[in-house]
């Protein structure tokens, strides 16, 4: 049996739009099957032939409905599905066009406007450049850290780990594995339980008398209460900033849970002074519509994106890129 072919808002809109050109030569007749049965081969044992997909020539009400579900299939949520809607319906009447493909390209300059609204660019321009890295346990943080030393490592840039998460030794040692298939130095606290912030200001500190120019920071992942949450990330921060400013804050979230995710992370936008967003577990062709969702909601930028298990699938969010991918043109 043939490999199902996963779900996709590109190849949903293929589907919608036609699937090809207008000027597709038609399907050839049933006719041609006549030399296949004069060579002795009988009509029922030929395979059946596909039904040819019909090439969507206008725009009409099942455009928009068929459109509508395929947003709301690909994690857009319903607030932004409508909105983009809208905004279609209103260029298409105004260029006056009634050519599917063109509502497909307004689509991708639609949501690249959207997404560029939002500066993705890494700050790392101080030296040493460091890097808090936050998110509820389960999200990939551990591993996003392994990737994102391997993501500057790969601009030829020296980075230090500092393993703060120190109430799961499990977690240090994962870190410990990714840190060295990224070429990375690592800090490790020096006792299980060991006091976060002293292991974030002994990372800073090596970095400062290393020379080492990108410091990241793993923090524990555990639901604090709120106040527990603060009080922590505050004493972190503050510890750090003794010696060397912030430059990031990167809070990772599981694209795959959605708003839940996001209603996990509030905590943390709240208390850490987050500057960035990273995804994880994002297939841009399938649920990429989360994207546009959660920077809206959060109102910050998308930095960094994680497509894969391997180590140099982390990636910088390039928003032409990202719309072009995700709708197919």
């Amino acid at each position: 049996m043939a490999d199902r072919t996963p779900w996709s808002l590109a190849g949903r809109l293929r589907n919608l739009f036609g699937g090809g050109s207008a000027d597709a030569p038609a399907a050839a007749p049933a006719e041609a099957a006549a030399p296949a049965e004069a060579a002795g081969t009988t009509p029922a044992a030929l395979p059946a032939a596909p039904p040819a997909v019909p090439v969507k020539r206008v725009i009409d009400e099942d455009t928009w409905d068929g459109l509508e579900a395929a947003l709301i299939s690909a994690d857009f949520g319903p607030t932004v599905t409508e909105e983009t809607i809208e905004d279609l319906r209103g260029k298409v009447d105004r260029f006056r066009t009634t050519d599917p493909r063109d509502l497909q390209r307004m689509l991708r300059e639609s949501l690249e406007e959207r997404l560029a609204k939002f500066d993705p660019t890494l700050r790392l321009t101080d030296r040493p450049a460091v890097v808090l890295v936050v998110g509820v346990n389960g999200v990939g943080k551990t591993t996003t850290i392994g990737k994102f030393a391997k993501f500057v490592r790969n601009y030829g840039r020296t980075v230090v780990v500092g393993a703060a998460d120190t109430f799961r030794a499990a977690a240090v040692e994962q870190l410990t594995t990714w840190a060295e298939r990224a070429g990375a130095d690592i800090v490790r606290p020096q006792h299980q339980g060991q006091d976060p912030a002293s292991v974030a200001f002994q990372t800073v500190e090596q970095a400062k008398r290393n020379g080492t120019e990108i410091v990241i920071i793993d923090t524990a992942g555990r639901l604090h209460t709120k106040g527990g949450l603060m009080d922590e990330m505050t004493k972190i921060k503050r510890v750090i900033e003794k010696q060397a400013p912030i430059a990031e804050v990167l809070l990772v979230l599981d694209a795959t849970t959605g708003q839940n995710g996001l209603m996990q992370a509030e905590a943390f936008l709240e208390s850490a002074g987050v500057t960035g967003l990273v995804l994880t577990k994002l297939d841009g062709s399938a649920k990429g519509g989360f994207v546009l969702a959660v920077q809206e909601r959060t109102g910050l930028p998308i930095k960094l994106i994680g497509q894969g298990e391997g180590i140099g699938d982390l990636t910088g969010f390039t928003p032409h890129v990202f719309a072009q991918n995700l709708v197919g043109v």
